[in-house]
């Protein structure tokens, strides 16, 4: 089964590649890197030729309100055609837990349009919606600083490794279309505010991080549950304190790379 993955030089989408690999399929990373841009189509007939599933876990290069709406609309229009034309029989799409929750945002009402595209087409599809990865900690940090503090709302949040998340996607990738939502998270449950600071505890990073209730989250208000996912959920196995050790280990950083699919905040 050639399965191509749009996206597949980011830190999901690099190990998903590897995984589906691993696992005795044809994975194809496509990228601006190997010639395929779903924004001019450029590489799209060639790289899709052939293939049974297309993963898309790429995310826009600008959060810009204007550019990050002409990424995923324009990118999934170019991505569903050319699978028609290509004869795919399932298109899977990373997205963000909460999306719906959270169209205040910019970028989310992006995402709500990119979910919306893929649920009208006649391509057979799963969208998988994930929660925030243990990865981004600190961004949500840094997009959160004013200057003086980290102020963060103190809602209930259940991230996840990048590894579980690239797992999951794997699995059912190669499984049936749902032709629905399949949600994914972590194993626990923490407080945002709380967790963040952990992390920056960690990495030694000073900057004091306040439980703020107005505080936004990607631009958008948030409530207790926004930001987690329903019962049901599919959960990864890999708890905080683990993913901390591993992460440790590793050089370089994973904070180092770009997301695939991210969710933003600011204050």
């Amino acid at each position: 089964m050639k399965i191509v993955v749009i996206g597949g030089s980011g830190l999901i989408g690099s190990k998903l590649v590897t995984k589906l690999g691993e696992h005795g399929y044809q994975a194809v990373a496509a990228s601006p890197n190997s010639g395929v841009n779903t924004l001019t189509s450029e590489g799209l007939a060639e790289v899709l030729e052939g293939a049974s599933v297309v993963v898309d876990v790429s995310n826009s290069p600008s959060f810009e309100e204007k550019a990050v709406m002409e990424f995923f609309t324009t990118s999934t229009r170019n991505l569903l055609t050319y699978e028609a034309a290509a004869g795919v029989n399932h298109h899977v799409a990373l997205s963000v837990v909460g999306t719906k929750r959270l169209s205040e945002s910019a970028y989310f009402r992006a995402k709500i349009a990119q979910e919306t595209l893929i649920k009208a087409s006649p391509i057979p599809y799963t969208i998988i919606q994930a929660t925030q990865f243990f990865e981004f900690l600190k961004s949500i940090a840094d997009i959160s600083f004013d200057g003086a503090q980290v102020r963060l709302p103190p809602v209930l949040f259940q991230p996840m490794a990048a590894d579980d998340v690239a797992s999951a996607v794997g699995r059912i990738s190669v499984g049936p279309p749902v032709n629905g939502i399949v949600e994914i998270g972590g194993p626990e449950q923490f407080r945002l505010d709380e967790l963040v600071r952990r992390r920056l505890a960690t990495l030694e990073d000073p900057r004091e991080v306040i439980g703020d209730p107005h505080a936004l989250y990607s631009g958008a208000q948030v409530s207790q549950k926004t930001l987690v996912p329903e019962n049901g959920a599919q959960l990864g196995e890999t708890h905080f304190e683990a993913w901390l050790i591993q992460s440790a280990a590793q050089i370089p950083s994973a904070n180092s790379q770009r997301p695939d699919v991210a969710v933003v905040a600011t204050r």
